[in-house]
């Protein structure tokens, strides 16, 4: 765990909360050491930013690492439903191809 880094991004967090890249810039650093906290940032990046794409495929992968499957495959249908919103076609293949592994 890097935790100069951590501090660091917290820091943009607290600086700009608005910008959801520093959440989930947070969310991806804490994934190495604090799974939970990782997922608690996650749920409130997508909560507060539903159409920020990016999260919806690491929160899932959370979510797996914590045997949330159910949990994971909610998420990973949000997320394909933002992005066929912002028809990024790129993320729904990824998504779906995230949820078929899980079958």
């Amino acid at each position: 765990m890097n935790s100069e880094r951590i501090k660091m991004l917290e820091q943009f967090v607290a600086e700009d909360p608005t910008d959801p890249f520093n959440r989930y810039a947070l969310a991806l650093e804490l994934a190495k050491s604090d799974q939970a906290k990782a997922k608690e940032i996650f749920d409130q990046l997508m909560a507060s930013n539903p159409d920020y794409v990016p999260a919806y495929y690491q929160a899932s992968l959370i979510y797996i690492d914590l045997s949330l499957n159910k949990e994971a495959a909610a998420v990973i249908e949000a997320g394909i439903a933002q992005a066929q919103k912002q028809n990024n076609l790129k993320a729904v293949n990824e998504l779906r191809s995230l949820l078929d592994e899980m079958d």
